[in-house]
C-alpha cells in the first residue's frame, strides 16, 4: 500500500463527509493505493456515526474511537501505530488542509528522498493576534532551539515515510514538535512545502488560549527528552557533581582558613558565623539531590513500560 492518510479529529461531524469524498477524489485521480485512518478522539456529537458510513461506503477507510478525549497527540500515535502505507500522510478534519496538497508531499518524499515533510501555510486566514502573530514567535523560537528550519511546526499536513512513524513516540501534547522527535531519532533530512491554507468551514478551532502555556512547556520537555531521556544521569549528574564541588570546594576553604589560624595562635571566628558556610552547605545538598534524582531517573528509564496506552471504544 502507498500511503496512510491518519486523520484525528475532535466534533467535526460536519466536515467529515466532504473531506473523504475530496480525499477519495485526488486518490483515485493519482491512481494511489492508499487506506484513510479517521481517529474519533471522544468527540460528543455524531462523528463516530459519520465515520461509520464513510466506512460502510468506502472499505479504504478505517475508523477508530477512544472512549475519552485523550488529545491530538495519542489520536496521532494510535493512527502511527496502525497505519500500513509506505507513506503516511497526517491532516486535520477541518478542512483547512487541502487533499491537493498529497500528491506534491508524496513526490518529495519518494523523489526528493525526505524523510519527514512539513507543510508551511505561509498565507494564513487565522486571526493575527490570537494566531499569526503568537504563531510565528513560537516558530522562531523553535528554530532558533531545535535547529530544524521550518517555519511552520505545528502545520496539519505532514508527509513521513513510515519507518519515521514507526521509530517515534508521540503522547502529551507532542505532536507540535514530531519534527524534532524525527530529528533526534535520526532523521535528518526534513524538508518543507508551501501549502494553501483554507478558511475552516464547520465549527470553531479546538485549542483555546492554553496554547500558549502548553507550547514553550512542550518544546523544553522535548528538548530535555529528546537529549536525556535515555541517559538522565548525563544531566542530572553533571549538575549534582557540579553543585556538591562548589560546596566542598567552599567548606574546605572555611576550614583551611579555620586550621591555619588556630596553628597559628590568632584568633578566629566560628565558621559557622560565615555566610559562605551556608552557601557550600546548601551546595553540597542540592547536589546530593541532584545527583539522586539522575540516579532514580536513570532507575526509572530502564524498567519503564510502554505509556502510550489508550482504551479504545470501537474499531471498523
Amino acid at each position: 500500500m502507498e500511503l496512510s492518510i491518519v486523520i484525528p479529529l475532535l466534533n467535526e461531524a460536519e466536515s467529515i463527509p466532504e473531506l473523504v469524498s475530496w480525499i477519495n477524489a485526488v486518490m483515485l485521480k493519482n491512481n494511489f493505493t492508499y487506506e484513510i485512518i479517521l481517529i474519533d478522539d471522544g468527540s460528543s456529537d455524531s462523528s463516530w456515526d459519520e465515520i461509520i458510513k464513510a466506512q460502510k461506503a468506502n472499505p479504504n477507510i478505517r475508523g477508530i474511537k477512544f472512549t475519552r478525549n485523550y488529545g491530538k497527540s495519542a489520536a496521532l500515535h494510535t493512527g502511527f501505530r496502525a497505519a500500513k502505507g509506505n507513506i503516511v500522510i497526517t491532516m486535520d478534519a477541518d478542512l483547512q488542509d487541502s487533499p491537493e496538497e498529497i500528491p506534491g508531499f508524496v513526490q518529495m518524499v519518494q523523489e526528493g528522498g525526505f524523510d519527514l515533510v512539513s507543510g508551511w501555510k505561509k498565507k494564513r486566514y487565522d486571526p493575527i493576534f490570537s494566531k499569526n502573530l503568537p504563531s510565528k514567535f513560537y516558530n522562531w523560537t523553535a528554530r532558533r532551539m531545535t535547529g530544524i528550519k521550518l517555519h511552520d511546526f505545528n502545520c496539519g499536513i505532514k508527509a513521513y515515510r513510515s519507518k519515521v512513524v514507526k521509530s517515534i513516540e508521540v503522547y502529551g501534547d507532542m505532536h507540535r514538535y514530531i519534527p524534532v522527535l524525527a530529528k533526534w531519532a535520526g532523521f535528518r533530512n526534513i524538508g518543507e512545502k508551501v501549502v494553501q491554507h483554507q478558511e475552516r468551514k464547520y465549527g470553531r478551532t479546538k485549542f483555546g488560549i492554553e496554547r500558549f502555556i502548553r507550547g514553550p512547556l512542550d518544546l523544553m520537555s522535548v528538548m530535555f527528552i529528546s537529549k536525556f531521556s535515555k541517559r538522565p544521569m548525563h544531566l542530572f549528574g553533571v549538575l549534582g557533581s557540579l553543585m556538591f564541588l562548589i560546596g566542598f570546594v567552599t567548606a574546605l576553604y572555611l576550614g583551611i582558613n579555620k586550621l591555619i589560624a588556630v596553628y597559628s595562635n590568632k584568633p578566629a571566628a566560628l565558621v559557622t558565623d560565615s555566610p559562605y558556610f551556608y552557601i557550600g552547605l546548601t551546595c553540597m545538598i542540592l547536589g546530593t539531590q541532584l545527583f539522586l534524582a539522575g540516579f532514580m531517573s536513570e532507575l526509572v528509564s530502564r524498567s519503564a513500560t510502554d505509556r502510550n496506552k489508550y482504551l479504545i471504544d470501537e474499531e471498523i
